[in-house]
Parts: C-alpha cells; sequence; structure tokens
C-alpha cells in the first residue's frame, strides 16, 4: 500500500490535463476532449486489444491449417498468457524508470518516452542499442505488415488493379498517419478499430459454419515440422504486439495503472481469434494451406465486403500504430521531438513512410511475413528482451527492496517472477527464435523462389483465359502444385 502511495506522488499526470484544470471550456473544446484526447485506462484497453488483433485475424486460420485445430487453440491461450506477462514486465520496468526521472525534476510535457529509453536509463547505452535495433526494425516490418495486407484485402473487392498497384495506393493513404501527434489522439481510432475486428471476427464464424464444410475437407495438420512451426510463430507474432506499449502507458494519465490492462485486452482478443479460426479452419480445413488470408476461400457477398472495408480501415489505425513510434525515434534523431508545430513534424516524419513502402512492394508475402517478422524480431523485442532486462534491473538486492512496483505475491514474488522470466526466454529463443526462425525462413525464402521480389499480385489466381505457358512468377499457379507450402513438398 506504501508502495502505491509513492508511485502515485512521484508520478505526475498529465501535463496538459493539469494546466487545463478548473479552466472553462466551450462546445469545440469539449468534442476534441471527448475524441480525440485519451489518457484513460480505457483507453489504454482499447488500444492494446485494438493494435493486439489486425489483419493477423485473417493469417490464423492459416495457421491452424499448419498446426492443426488443438496446437492452434492451444498455442493462442500460451502465447496470450505469455504475451500479457511480458507486457507487465514491460509497464514495470516504465513504471521504474518514469519515477527516477521524476524523482530528479525530470519534465516530460513535451517528450514520449520510449522503450529504448527506458532500457538506457535503468541498464545503459549497451541495453538501449539492443532494444532500440530490435523494436526499430520490429515496428518497420510491423508497418510493411499492414500495407501487405491492405492490397490483400482490397483486391477481393476490386480485382481490376493487381495487389502491387495497391500498395501504392494505400501507400499513400497510410502516409497521412504523420499527422497524428501521438497514442494520447487515438481515442476514436481505437474504439472504432475494436468494433472493425469484433465485426470481422463473428463475420468470419458465422459465414464459416452457415458455408459448412467443403466437399471432401480434411484435416491433416499437422504433418510436417516446417509447417507446424510456421504457425505457431505466427501465433508468438499475434500476441506479440506489444513493442509499442510504452508509447501507450505514456499517453495515459496514470501509467501505473496499465499493470493488468493487456491481459484484459488479450482475454477479449481470445474470444475474436479462437471461433473465427476454428470456424474457418472447420469448414475448409486443408485447402488453408493454400490460401494465407481467409477472406480469399468464402464467399462473396455485402456481408464479406463490409468486412474487408473495415478490415481496411482498421488496418490503416494499425500502421499508425505501427509507424508512429518510428515517427518518434526519427524526430529525436534530427532533433524535431519537442517542436509543437503539427504541420512541420509531420513534414519532417514524411522519410520514415518510404522505406516501408519500398519494402512492402519487394515482399508482398502476405501470411509468411508475419512468421518470419515474429521469430526473428518479435521473439526479442517483446518476449526476451524485456523478460532479461527485468532480471536485470532487480538483480541486486537493494534493487529489489527499493523497486517502485514489488510482484505479486500470489506468483511466488521475486523467485516466481525471476523463474517465470528464465522460462519465457528459454522457451521463445528455443522454439519461437530457434525451430520458429528455422521454419519461416524456409518458408519465406519459398515464397521468393516460387513468385519472386517485387510480384505483381502475390496468390492471385490466374486469369480465366490464361493458358500453361503464359504463368509466370507474378501470379500464382493453378491449386495443384501448391504455391505455399504443401506438406507433400518437404
Amino acid at each position: 500500500m506504501a508502495t502505491d502511495k509513492v508511485v502515485e506522488t512521484v508520478i505526475v499526470g498529465n501535463y496538459v490535463e493539469m494546466e487545463t484544470e478548473g479552466k472553462p471550456q466551450d462546445m469545440k473544446t469539449k468534442l476534441s476532449n471527448f475524441f480525440w484526447h485519451g489518457g484513460s485506462v480505457y483507453d489504454a484497453w482499447f488500444s492494446c486489444a485494438s493494435n493486439q488483433v489486425a489483419q493477423v485475424l485473417l493469417t490464423l486460420p492459416y495457421s491452424f491449417s499448419q498446426l492443426g485445430l488443438l496446437s492452434g487453440i492451444l498455442f493462442q491461450l500460451f502465447y496470450g498468457i505469455m504475451g500479457s506477462w511480458t507486457a507487465y514486465l514491460i509497464s514495470i520496468l516504465y513504471v521504474e524508470y518514469r519515477t527516477r526521472k521524476e524523482r530528479e525534476k525530470a519534465d516530460f510535457r513535451n517528450h514520449v518516452i520510449q522503450w529504448f529509453e527506458v532500457l538506457d536509463g535503468l541498464l545503459g547505452k549497451h541495453w538501449r542499442n539492443v532494444g532500440l535495433a530490435f523494436n526499430c526494425i520490429f515496428l518497420l516490418f510491423g508497418s510493411v505488415i499492414q500495407l501487405i495486407a491492405c492490397a490483400s484485402n482490397i483486391y477481393y473487392i476490386n480485382d481490376n488493379l493487381d495487389k502491387r498497384t495497391w500498395t501504392y495506393i494505400f501507400g499513400a493513404c497510410c502516409a497521412t498517419t504523420v499527422f497524428i501527434p501521438s497514442f494520447h489522439n487515438y481515442r476514436i481510432w481505437s474504439f472504432l478499430g475494436l468494433l472493425m475486428t469484433t465485426y470481422t471476427a463473428w463475420y468470419l464464424t458465422i459465414a464459416s459454419l452457415t458455408h459448412g464444410q467443403i466437399e471432401g475437407v480434411k484435416h491433416s495438420g499437422p504433418t510436417k515440422l516446417v509447417l507446424y512451426f510456421t504457425g505457431a510463430t505466427n501465433i508468438l507474432y499475434t500476441f506479440g504486439g506489444h513493442a509499442v506499449t510504452v508509447e501507450i502507458m505514456h499517453a495515459m494519465w496514470k501509467p501505473q495503472k496499465f499493470k493488468a490492462i493487456y491481459l484484459l485486452a488479450t482475454l477479449y482478443v481470445l474470444t475474436l481469434t479462437l471461433p473465427s479460426a476454428s470456424a474457418v479452419y472447420w469448414a475448409f480445413g486443408d485447402m488453408l494451406l493454400n490460401h494465407s488470408n481467409a477472406f480469399s476461400l468464402l464467399p462473396k457477398s455485402r456481408f464479406r465486403d463490409m468486412a474487408v472495408t473495415l478490415m481496411l480501415i482498421h488496418q490503416f489505425i494499425t500502421f499508425g500504430f505501427a509507424c508512429t513510434p518510428l515517427y518518434f525515434m526519427w524526430e529525436k534523431l534530427i532533433g524535431m521531438h519537442e517542436c509543437k508545430s503539427l504541420c512541420k513534424r509531420a513534414a519532417a516524419r514524411l522519410p520514415v513512410v518510404i522505406p516501408i513502402w519500398f519494402l512492402a512492394i519487394i515482399f508482398p508475402f502476405f501470411g509468411p511475413i508475419n512468421s518470419t517478422v515474429g521469430s526473428l524480431l518479435v521473439s526479442f523485442t517483446v518476449y526476451i528482451i524485456p523478460a532479461l532486462a527485468h532480471i536485470f534491473t532487480f538483480k541486486s538486492a537493494a534493487a529489489r527492496e527499493n523497486a517502485v512496483e514489488q510482484p505479486c505475491k500470489y506468483l511466488g514474488g521475486w523467485v516466481g517472477a525471476y523463474t517465470i522470466n528464465a522460462f519465457v526466454v528459454g522457451w521463445v529463443l528455443v522454439v519461437g527464435f530457434g525451430f520458429g526462425g528455422w521454419a519461416s525462413m524456409t518458408n519465406f525464402i519459398h515464397q521468393i523462389d516460387t513468385f519472386g521480389l517485387f510480384t505483381k499480385c502475390y496468390q492471385c489466381p490466374p486469369p480465366p483465359t490464361a493458358t500453361a505457358p503464359l504463368l509466370n512468377s507474378t501470379v500464382a499457379p493453378p491449386p495443384q502444385p501448391h504455391p505455399h507450402f504443401h506438406p507433400h513438398h518437404l
């Protein structure tokens, strides 16, 4: 109880909130605060839940076809719990860092704290550099994945343009996120984003059950280790969306209340992912091995078009979530982070979008890229590094005694926390990075060999009038041989 009081008195509320307290507000200001200025616990929950599921909702049935139904469900539950634990660790380290800095009279009025700065303040520059490298590359490819997902989804509404052209278009649209100052301003977007993924998840569930099983459906997964660990790593990626946890916490009025928010968000997300992935896999079985986007198997209807449209809007929001921390890093590098002019900051941010746009055109492999990013980047960024950072930050008796947040007694206190951390590091290093890295890279290289880089239309069906000699690497081959990873190819 005493610890909580220390946190309350040291960690101040939002500076703008304190400066405007007691001042009269006109209707315009009230509307702006309602839609734009979010710093409550509810805002943080919406941000976490909305950011966590995103386009992965469409690739989880594909993962179930690789893993099998039982393993798919178990891995979702397992990585959901593990992801919630490491998000909790990140929140503890953020509170520890911010408390120490504000005791030194640090002012964060115009400065957003980021994960690499937490590592720097608690553990030194070497930790900062490692954390910065992994976080930056992960967020870069996280943004790339959103652009790829936009092109993949819109193609199922309008196939007059190929997916590469759609990537050009949505790259320009997503560049407008440079005008959103921080996570503090995502209130209405986070709320709408979660509504959109909720609709899409239940559309996938109901549409699959209504459609029924296809004739001769087979559920043969798991069949090969490569497939198995590729699917498992995609689920690792699904519950590794807390690379932006620090930025979300910093946008809160009282960041110390974040502790259980990610767990509560994960529990809600599981109510979306488990039914939808299970239903689609039940209906289509091994066909999903050829279709990493669940939309591609469901019949065209106004409900599917609505789901596609909502997911497109949501992917724009998620692009902003993934890219905003990169904007902050770039602003700090060029000395623009504390600039008060929104237009100048927006102009300064634009160069960040260009490499994202370019990479989305080079590697348009919707589905396989999730597993690759999960194994090589998410494994370290949001699992291994936070667990190790917590161990080393509180390795001394004095640090543990003076910690702002003490570990939960129900989990065994410090001994329990260290044991869980050691398990997380060991498991993710061996299974996520080791086996997962091998499987996902094998799959990813297969996509390059099959389709080539800069492919115009990844996994698009051939034109109706096309003949075999006209097929090339820019379109998917006929259903057999399987263009992705078919069990008989390995």
